[in-house]
């Protein structure tokens, strides 16, 4: 079984909603489908091109041999949970974790976010409560860092600043900034707003435009 690679990207691309990278390994080339936060890594050198560490995941079917690769052992880990649920295929674990960051995905099922989880293109609603009745148990919030998940959580307890921020996301995509900042982004701009001088944070006024323009100040310093 093939766990982990280490080697020298030769090549990147995108094939619909589908993210390949190719690395060298030991003269071989290893063709890998990835997560669109690698490939912004790779492009901001946050993951040197000559030394490309990814955590694996070998599928090998009659008529083909699939791998996929990750950053992290945890998205790895969570990746194999999603293929023992049944009906969910590697497509739909690849798009979950495209979509929302493993942090928010942790934090969807354990909290019966349903709406999230079913946003996702190919997950219905019963497959949406297939995988929450079988990951439950099993997903592990102490894989994550505390700060960081009770950061994430405050979007999925506000309804209405949840869906300005989708709308934000949108816009931020539409304007080239890379998924993985936007997602980056989200928690710090939170955690600024919840530790601003005004007394009372619930009474303050959230608009697209304001929190847009807040979002934008984060990602044009990084």
């Amino acid at each position: 079984m093939i766990s982990w690679i280490k080697g020298v990207l030769v090549s990147s691309w995108q094939t619909n909603q589908k993210f390949y990278i190719l690395i060298n390994c030991q003269g071989l080339g290893y063709e890998i489908q990835t997560l669109e936060s690698v490939i912004d890594d790779i492009k901001k050198n946050k993951i040197p091109e000559k030394e490309i560490i990814l955590w694996l995941k070998h599928i090998k079917k009659e008529d083909s041999d699939m791998l996929f690769g990750f950053a992290s052992k945890d998205q790895r880990d969570f990746f194999n949970q999603i293929l023992n649920v049944k009906g969910l295929g590697s497509q739909i674990g690849m798009s979950l974790l495209n979509k929302f960051s493993l942090n928010q995905i942790i934090y969807a099922i354990t909290s019966n976010d349903k709406n999230s989880i079913s946003s996702v293109q190919g997950i219905g609603q019963k497959m949406t409560d297939r995988i929450i009745l079988e990951l439950k148990s099993k997903v592990n919030t102490k894989q994550i860092e505390k700060e960081n998940f009770n950061k994430t959580n405050f979007l999925f307890e506000n309804r209405e600043l949840h869906s300005i921020f989708e709308d934000i996301e949108l816009t931020l995509q539409s304007l080239n900034y890379p998924k993985k900042d936007i997602k980056n982004i989200f928690p710090k701009l939170i955690n600024d707003l919840k530790n601003s001088k005004k007394s009372n944070f619930e009474n303050i006024t959230f608009t697209f435009e304001n929190l847009l323009k807040e979002a934008m100040n984060y990602l044009d310093k990084q």
